[in-house]
């Protein structure tokens, strides 16, 4: 046996995974059956779903089912291949003038998942020795591993510490004005914080660098009608690049960069992961331009989900639970400690007769010590649901005596 496959082997018997299982704790891959929804059925037990990026509750909208449904009647299951040669359809076009509307730019590029947006976009704007890219310590996997693509200097890669404008004006005083870009989430996924964004556009005013935004989680959620982290703070224009995702508000995969003409043409051209990727299917498409239609006339599924999730973080605070600095639809409970925390998790999903599906956050996806359950909410959230999750938690949090 070589050694590729000797590490699978060695893994298989003997690592994290298999020791969470043996120990009863192992809380990944588990059954959904049916629809996306506040309640579903998961591993044959019935969980309040809390850990879902469902955040306009628009998986199991008949209208945007039936958009779908009549985008592959139409168009097919799929394109077969990428944008550049026979993979684009009109509604890829259709969906691009839209979003680039949507968020305020000019040009729009989708891809066909979120995880290759920010590593086709990032690692190809990244193309010469001497550019710099500045990026927040607690931003996405995908934007990690785009930089990591990308040509430029390794010493050229910089890292933030998290939302502390003070630390990434001190790597901007070192970079030559004019070859620096800032790259952030807006919403952070793993605490729901927010980016100071009115501060990095100070700063990148003063030092002339360029700023990138993952929206992934700030689309549908912050700004006027979902637009966004740039359109929450007013400052739409200072932003050079917006990143999205279809798989949170917009119910369906893929993922877009909204830019000027100039960027977009570059990334068509130049990101590996649109190029070489075959292109979203019509029903994706068709789902995100159903789902524009209802949001762009009607807030009040951003405004239910903003007042779901008030509701519960007003009462996990009260219970006693340490929600860290969320101001977002995603509340962490943070708890401290691997095996604490699975078992947090553990108790809540079997919880009877109705149990609680979370997200457990360990390392590296949170620092040691903050390890975390990761709560996140659906507009159509009732209040009857709200309070039934907040009696399961305290019932959970004081029997693990974490409140």
């Amino acid at each position: 046996m070589t050694k590729f496959f000797k590490k699978c082997n060695n893994y298989y018997r003997l690592g994290e995974p298999t020791l969470a299982k043996k120990t009863g704790i192992y809380p990944y891959f588990h059954l959904i059956s049916g629809e996306q929804n506040t309640i579903v059925q998961m591993d044959d037990n019935e969980v309040i779903m809390m850990g879902s990026n469902n955040y306009l509750g628009m998986t199991t909208h008949p209208k945007i089912k039936q958009a779908a449904k009549e985008a592959i009647d139409q168009y097919g299951a799929g394109s077969t291949g990428s944008r550049l040669l026979n993979g684009t359809m009109e509604l890829h076009v259709e969906l691009e003038e839209r979003l680039a509307r949507f968020i305020g730019k000019e040009d729009c590029v989708v891809f066909s998942t979120g995880m290759q947006t920010n590593l086709g976009g990032i690692s190809s704007l990244l193309s010469e020795k001497d550019e710099w890219i500045i990026s927040d310590q607690q931003n996405h996997a995908s934007i990690i591993d785009g930089i990591k693509l990308g040509k430029n200097n390794k010493e050229n890669k910089c890292i933030y510490n998290h939302n502390d404008t003070e630390d990434l004006k001190r790597y901007l005083k070192e970079i030559p004005k004019g070859k620096a870009l800032i790259v952030t989430d807006g919403v952070f996924s793993m605490e729901g914080d927010i980016a100071k964004l009115d501060e990095i556009v100070e700063l990148a005013e003063d030092y002339n660098a360029g700023i990138y935004v993952d929206d992934a989680h700030s689309v549908g959620v912050l700004g006027d009608y979902g637009k966004g982290t740039a359109n929450h703070f007013n400052l739409t224009d200072k932003v050079d690049i917006t990143m999205g995702t279809f798989s949170k508000s917009f119910a369906t995969i893929g993922g877009f960069i909204a830019a000027s003409k100039q960027i977009c043409n570059w990334i068509r051209h130049k990101a590996r992961a649109f190029v070489f990727s075959a292109s979203p299917p019509p029903a994706s498409c068709a789902t995100v331009i159903a789902i524009l239609d209802l949001i762009e006339k009607d807030d009040s599924y951003r405004q239910n989900l903003l007042a779901v999730a008030k509701r519960m973080k007003e009462g996990l605070v009260e219970l006693g639970f340490d929600t860290g600095e969320s101001t977002t639809p995603i509340i962490p409970l943070v708890v401290g400690g691997q095996n604490k925390t699975l078992r947090f998790f553990k108790k809540l999903f079997e919880n009877k007769p109705r149990g609680i599906f979370t997200n457990p956050i360990l390392q590296p996806a949170t620092p040691k010590g903050r390890e975390l359950i990761r709560t996140s909410y659906i507009s159509t959230m009732t209040n009857e649901i709200v309070d039934e999750a907040l009696d399961i938690l305290e019932k959970v949090g004081k029997d693990m005596k974490l409140i």
